[in-house]
């Protein structure tokens, strides 16, 4: 990683540990329906099958949950929205993502309440990828996020200015 300052460095090791604990999933037929599987993180028709949700915080408003199961795992990821303006662009970003979800394969269209994106991995994904490629590429997008909504922030108050400078010389006579 990149030249990033240590809380959040300590955080995203914490987020890749956890991951990687509870990346051992199994093939897992549905005990309801024959021929059937389906993420029991999803279903949870049987609380025998799930792990206790653990909740990864580094602030109040940046946080993420982690939920398992005997055959899958569902991540969700809450931004940190410092102002009105980071509300809107990161609502604007996460919304573009999750229109183009079968694109990242185990990003979920809607994330679960309370949370502003959620990946869902299940046994299937895992062995079709390396665990640690998966892991790392959420890692990432957890790293870029930020970057990413504080480029647009920068951009868009250079834009902002700009016409700002352009309107105001309209009335310089």
């Amino acid at each position: 990683m990149a030249k990033i300052n240590k809380t959040l460095e300590s955080y995203l090791d914490c987020i890749k540990a956890t991951l990687q604990a509870y990346m051992c999933f199994q093939n897992f037929a549905s005990q309801s329906v024959e021929r059937h599987n389906k993420p029991e993180v999803e279903a949870a028709q049987h609380p025998e099958l799930l792990l206790k949700p653990i909740v990864i915080s580094r602030t109040e408003e940046e946080s993420v949950m982690i939920e398992g199961s005997i055959n899958s795992l569902r991540m969700s990821v809450r931004i940190r929205k410092s102002d009105e303006l980071d509300k809107i662009l990161a609502n604007r970003f996460l919304r573009f993502l999750s229109q183009r979800a079968e694109e990242f394969v185990i990003l979920r269209r809607k994330p679960i309440e309370g949370y502003d994106i959620s990946f869902l991995v299940t046994n299937f994904h895992t062995e079709d990828m390396f665990k640690h490629k998966l892991v790392d590429f959420i890692i990432q997008f957890l790293n870029d996020i930020d970057s990413e909504i504080s480029a647009m922030k920068t951009s868009l108050n250079g834009r902002a200015r700009v016409v700002a400078t352009e309107f105001l010389m309209q009335f310089r006579s």
